[in-house]
């Protein structure tokens, strides 16, 4: 089998952070100078996929990263969504000439590497600066996530599909396996089981960590869509983290607030209940806004990559994950809710004892006065 060498390609290494409870796309493309742009999927089919509001993507320029001991140059571009995620995407060019097995090591260190983290969070600082006026809940959260799509645009001969994903180099290649020794069955096929063609002409495959995309066409509404997928599931992360933090911070002040003799003429929970609402409603507008960031209207062929890579980033089991914590929040809102509503009862019933007792000594002191 002969090697299959990039003619023209590139890897995008994606790194996407949380850094506000929400962004206001279009007071952002006010604020920013740079060359700002709406996503748009172009590719055939894109029309079944719906983005209600289409992030925004900001030319950053040129820049060096360290590459094997070597600085190459790369281009910036971020993302940002109006759900408070930004995403900075480096795109590292692939040599012309450079054979899939030459590759696998670029890609294992681009994979975890610290230039990427560190050039990332740099142009990431300026840009939260730049976006500070549009930005509601400014923070930046110490989680992130990263992802590696590698492009290919054009190969030696123009393989089909087919020839392109029986290569056992292809699974060496997502993993960042630089053993030469042959993975098993088994796990070649564990990664490589996502796998799309919509022509003979292209393929993507999709893993958890990484993807491969061979479009000769040029068209990135896969890695597009990839990157929304990532951003859906580092916000779904983030929430499942606040939602942690809050039920942890309630049950603390429940027992701090335990009912006490004095109480049934206040609830120590009035406004703990208060808060817990509050805190429910923020939660269900949030999720349903991340939710919401890409949907589909139709069975064709990027719908399938989208939901293929829902599932492969595990992002329903993050969602049913958050879905429970909401529910479980709703439960103790209910419970306080509940200790208020006695605690209300208790007072309009003391209230009503006082009146009656008040009521009846009104009424001695009137007969014990016509009598004397």
């Amino acid at each position: 089998m002969s090697p299959l060498v990039f003619l023209k390609g590139q890897i995008f290494c994606y790194r996407i952070f949380d850094i506000a409870d929400e962004i206001d796309l279009e007071k952002a493309r006010t604020v920013l100078t740079t060359d700002v742009r709406r996503l748009k999927l172009s590719r055939e089919g894109s029309q079944y996929l719906e983005l209600p509001n289409p992030p925004l993507a900001i030319e950053l320029g040129g820049r060096s990263l360290t590459l094997h001991g070597e600085a190459v140059a790369v281009d910036a571009v971020a993302r940002v969504f109006d759900h408070g995620a930004a995403s900075i995407i480096l795109k590292v060019p692939i040599p012309p000439g450079t054979e899939l097995e030459e590759l696998i090591p670029i890609a294992d260190e681009l994979y975890d590497s610290r230039h990427v983290d560190q050039t990332s969070l740099e142009l990431l600082e300026g840009l939260r600066r730049a976006l500070a006026p549009a930005s509601e809940g400014r923070h930046l959260w110490d989680q992130s996530e990263s992802y590696t799509v590698i492009f290919a645009e054009q190969l030696q001969e123009n393989p089909t599909a087919k020839e392109i994903q029986d290569r056992p180099e292809l699974a060496r290649l997502l993993l960042g396996e630089v053993e030469r020794e042959s993975l098993s069955d088994y796990e070649r096929n564990e990664v490589t089981q996502h796998r799309f063609s919509y022509r003979e002409s292209d393929l993507a495959i999709i893993d958890w960590n990484s993807a491969f995309v061979y479009e000769p066409s040029g068209s990135l509404d896969i890695p597009d869509i990839l990157e929304i997928c990532n951003a859906q599931l580092l916000e779904l992360r983030f929430y499942d983290n606040l939602l942690d933090a809050n039920i942890g911070r309630i049950y603390a002040e429940v027992q701090r607030k335990r009912r006490r003799w004095y109480s049934i003429f206040r609830s120590p929970y009035n406004f703990l209940a208060r808060r817990v609402l509050a805190t429910m409603i923020e939660m269900s507008e949030f999720v349903e806004r991340v939710e919401n960031s890409l949907k589909i209207i139709g069975d064709f062929y990027l719908a399938k990559v989208y939901e293929a890579a829902l599932r492969r980033l595990r992002i329903p089991v993050w969602q049913a994950t958050v879905t429970r914590k909401q529910q479980l929040l709703a439960q103790v809102y209910e419970w306080l809710k509940g200790e208020v509503d006695i605690n209300r009862s208790l007072t309009l019933e003391f209230i009503v004892v006082v009146l009656i007792v008040t009521e009846l000594l009104l009424a001695i002191v009137s007969i014990l006065s016509r009598r004397g």
